[in-house]
């Protein structure tokens, strides 16, 4: 047995998912799939949102940091 079969069983044996037909075993993936893409998609949307509203309008303005933290100019 290979490596990426080995890695396939423990998926399907950790997951419950070798006790389904092949037709939800896909569905199951798909769900999963969307599951992740929807938590990577509005990560990335909120941290570029944050980082738009707090760090980049600081920097461009030309404030300084420190190592005590913000100090204004």
């Amino acid at each position: 047995m290979n490596p990426l079969s080995k890695k396939i069983y423990l998926y399907n044996v950790t997951m419950g998912l070798y006790m389904l037909d092949w037709w939800e075993r896909y569905l199951f993936n798909i769900l999963i799939l969307v599951l992740l893409w929807f938590i990577c998609y509005n990560g990335c949307r909120f941290v570029t949102q944050i980082y738009n509203s707090n760090f980049s309008a600081e920097f461009m303005v030309g404030k300084k940091f420190s190592t005590a933290g913000f100090v204004p100019t």
